[in-house]
């Protein structure tokens, strides 16, 4: 694909002054702009006026940054009567002279700094046209350009100018108010969970909110801080560099495509890098060319991480699909904006409020697919948890989730004073079961009397496999006696009728044996009297329950039944 001819621009101009064609109504004055930078009173004395050349839209833009005369001329005389206010609008960082007609000094305007005007939102630069303006005559504006910002010119009543103002109030709060909370989010997230994804998404909301509210002049709300990095340009340019630098390395984390798409993603990361090496460059050198080369990284890498969320898309990555999201209208919206910066076309008006607001919904969907994949991972985690917790052949719990399960009720029953008592077993002459029969029956038996077994404990009785055809049940708040009668019931379950597995009735018995805990004693401890229990069951003949005290085996718990 070739680079795109004069024509396609040409094209693309004439379809972004027909976007802006609705908000650039047909103007009572005209703009002009003077190439050279002569001194203020020859200006205003009249000396370059044949030099001064007409704009084709009221706007005033800085081709370069510095020192620049423009000059607004009125068509029609403007009246007095609705307290007339010539209006700069979206200046950022750039500040103005205003030599109005009539007044001995310029009056001095910017968003931040001493020549802040508090008396209006941070919308626009205005000053009064007291004495309105007759036909033919100028207001000369000397404006230090920080940017190439594009100011559009307007003359708006006070009432006009208030409403205006209260509009953009409203657009400007709803924005930033979303992104804070949003990055309040990621911050508690990330601290909660731990997760590196949150800490990328918190820097680059951070660093999103204090560079809009610096070239949106709501900065001047906090005077230190306006003082502090609101003079230097340069403080701009890194606080946008370092957002795409966090906007890049939550996505190269967020998208883990490192290994699906390697080319595509030394592409983002390369420019991670070039970033990095801007910003660096830009602390000790304010030089327009560093925001030229940094809106270049950024028009690769954005379209790059567009074309790897594509793919990863169509693949059926979820996490490509967010990004995708909100990836594609944000660059839309950035690519417009660095056309008007780098002058190649003007924007309509709607656009002071567009990016802003495609930032923060590009925050706000990415935190919602970050939550998802967090959830995700909650759910696989917990998936992975309960395999490694519960028997896959009876359901039971798990060797270790018992010995676990085990340990916090002992623990929990020497400190409340509660009783608790064990209830180990066995399945009789299963090896020779699963030597006759198969493994695959032997499999079914286990299952079988897992299910039987689970069908007579209470709700809060904890049950988990051993090991082999070994049975653990764990009694809260049971005395010995009531053990016994738990291990009967057990026993019953089982040798009152026959298994049915694959056509074939199998009797089955088990040997159980039983142990209540006593002061002092350890979770081994009461686990190896249990066990020592279901040996004197399988002595006895098995199919029985035997009760163990410590010292000895208890004759008056043993529940003898024929072999």
């Amino acid at each position: 694909m070739g680079i795109p001819s004069r024509r396609f621009w040409q094209f693309f101009a004439l379809l972004m002054a027909c976007l802006a064609a609705p908000v650039l109504s047909a103007q009572d004055f005209s703009v002009s702009h003077l190439d050279v930078n002569p001194p203020a009173a020859l200006v205003i004395a009249g000396q370059y006026d044949s030099q001064f050349i007409a704009s084709n839209l009221p706007r005033i833009v800085a081709r370069d940054p510095g020192i620049g005369w423009w000059r607004v001329t009125a068509n029609a005389p403007v009246p007095v009567d609705n307290a007339p206010q010539l209006v700069l609008a979206s200046p950022q960082l750039d500040s103005a002279e205003f030599w109005v007609p009539g007044a001995v000094m310029p009056l001095r305007r910017a968003l931040l700094g001493k020549d802040a005007d508090f008396g209006h939102s941070t919308r626009a630069l205005v000053v009064p046209l007291a004495n309105g303006l007759g036909a033919g005559q100028s207001v000369y504006v000397r404006v230090d350009g920080r940017s190439r910002q594009a100011m559009a010119v307007s003359i708006e009543s006070l009432a006009q100018v208030h409403r205006n103002d209260l509009r953009h109030v409203a657009w400007r709060s709803a924005i930033i108010v979303t992104m804070a909370v949003l990055a309040i989010l990621a911050f508690c997230f990330w601290v909660g969970i731990g997760e590196r994804g949150y800490a990328y998404l918190l820097v680059t909301l951070v660093t999103q909110v204090l560079y809009l509210m610096m070239v949106g002049g709501e900065l001047r709300a906090l005077p230190g801080l306006a003082e502090a990095i609101g003079g230097d340009i340069r403080t701009s340019r890194l606080l946008a560099m370092a957002s795409i630098i966090a906007s890049l390395g939550f996505i190269t984390f967020y998208l883990d495509s490192a290994k699906r798409q390697p080319q595509l993603m030394r592409v983002i990361n390369g420019s991670i890098v070039a970033m990095v090496v801007l910003m660096l460059v830009s602390v000790v050198w304010d030089a327009a060319v560093i925001s030229t080369l940094a809106n270049l990284v950024l028009m690769v890498a954005g379209f790059t991480v567009l074309l790897v969320s594509a793919i990863g898309t169509w693949r059926g990555q979820r996490a490509a699909y967010f990004i995708l999201m909100s990836w594609l209208p944000m660059m839309v919206l950035l690519s417009l904006r660095i056309g008007e910066l780098m002058g190649w076309w003007v924007n309509p008006d709607w656009m002071a409020y567009a990016v802003p607001a495609g930032l923060a919904i590009a925050g706000l969907v990415l935190t919602i697919g970050l939550a998802e994949s967090m959830q995700q991972l909650r759910r696989d985690r917990d998936h992975a948890s309960h395999l490694a917790s519960f028997d896959t052949l009876t359901g039971a719990l798990s060797r270790r989730a018992t010995d676990d399960r085990l340990r916090s009720a002992v623990a929990d029953a020497h400190r409340s004073g509660l009783p608790l008592s064990l209830v180990f077993f066995d399945i009789d002459h299963f090896k020779r079961l699963n030597d006759d029969f198969g493994h695959r029956v032997g499999d079914e038996c286990l299952r079988i009397i897992a299910s039987r077994t689970r069908n007579r404990l209470r709700r809060y009785d904890q049950f988990g496999r051993y090991g082999g055809d070994e049975m653990l049940v764990i009694l809260p708040d049971t005395r010995l006696v009531e053990a016994r009668g738990v291990a009967e019931n057990l026993r019953s379950s089982v040798n009152c009728r026959p298994l049915s597995i694959d056509g074939r009735l199998l009797d089955t018995t088990l040997s159980l044996g039983i142990a209540e805990l006593v002061p002092g004693e350890t979770a081994e401890q009461l686990l190896e009297r249990a066990d020592t229990a279901l040996y004197a069951s399988k002595a006895g003949g098995r199919d029985r329950v035997s009760g163990h005290a410590p010292g000895s085996i208890t004759e008056e718990m043993r529940a003898y039944s024929p072999a």
